[in-house]
């Protein structure tokens, strides 16, 4: 039942990643099916966030965190459950303790994805394009740059990393961390241009291992990008900010992954820092 329930996740998943953005064509399925679902975050609960939401960065509604003097920037796509949600501001918040400002975008404009909601996940999926979103965070960038950042990296988690791997065909930034990642194919991996790190589960339906391992085949057929792959024992889908705060491996997991991403984003991030010092 459980490889069932993962294999027919992964198959929508694909269905959605593959089909043209205005006209997502998906089976039609229940929400026992999605594993990628699982563990949504309460939206309503109040966090100790220490940023602060910005009505319009680059036409875009944004969680900021962090030091506006900073000249690197850092932007966090979220998964279906949207920018609100309170461990990935959290997230935000240690990530910009290493000296980023930190950008979570409202990249579903205000209508995450609710359990609740009479619309059936299939149908909200088809009004909810990570790759339109993706041009909309290109303005989001371009406006980050305006206010005197010199390079942007971008991590993505589910829904999210679809739209940072968009990102990642493009000049406009250079490091990527995906996290549990949906949506994404073995084609898309054959077109990124940075550094891209991916972070997945073991449990995981909407990636699982085989698919990750082909992701760092067709990234190691191009020497010119680093990358780097670690599948995480004994966890699922969205188990980097969707995990259990009452559990101890997971928070322990979901921390080690958040590391492993800040790790990444340092290496080639304060390495441009020291080159953009270097030439002045």
């Amino acid at each position: 039942m459980v490889r069932s329930s993962l294999l027919t996740c992964l198959l929508f998943l694909l269905a959605a990643a593959l089909a043209p953005a205005s006209r997502l064509v998906l089976p039609t399925l229940t929400r026992s099916h999605l594993s990628c679902l699982d563990n949504p975050p309460d939206l309503t609960a109040v966090g100790n966030e220490a940023g602060e939401i910005v009505h319009d960065l680059g036409g875009l509604q944004a969680y900021v965190m962090g030091s506006r003097s900073s000249t690197h920037a850092i932007v966090l796509a979220s998964d279906y459950y949207g920018f609100q949600a309170p461990k990935l501001r959290k997230i935000a918040d240690q990530v910009a303790d290493e000296g980023y400002l930190v950008v979570v975008p409202d990249l579903l404009h205000g209508d995450p994805y609710n359990d609740e909601a009479k619309i059936p996940f299939e149908e909200w999926i088809k009004t909810h394009s990570p790759v339109e979103a993706t041009e909309k965070t290109k303005a989001l960038i371009a406006a980050l740059k305006e206010q005197g950042m010199s390079a942007v990296g971008v991590g993505g988690y589910c829904w999210g990393a679809k739209v940072a791997v968009e990102l990642s065909k493009s000049s406009e930034i250079e490091v990527v961390v995906i996290l549990h990642p949906s949506l994404v194919t073995v084609d898309d991996m054959k077109e990124v241009q940075h550094p891209i790190e991916i972070l997945g589960a073991e449990l995981d339906g909407a990636s699982p291992p085989p698919l990750l391992h082909q992701f760092e085949q067709a990234l190691d057929q191009n020497k010119r990008i680093d990358n780097f792959v670690k599948i995480f024992p004994g966890v699922g889908h969205g188990f980097a900010s969707r995990y259990d705060a009452n559990d101890p491996f997971a928070v322990e997991t979901a921390e080690e992954a958040r590391k492993d991403m800040v790790t990444w984003f340092n290496k080639y991030l304060k390495k441009h820092q020291e080159l953009s010092l270097h030439e002045s």
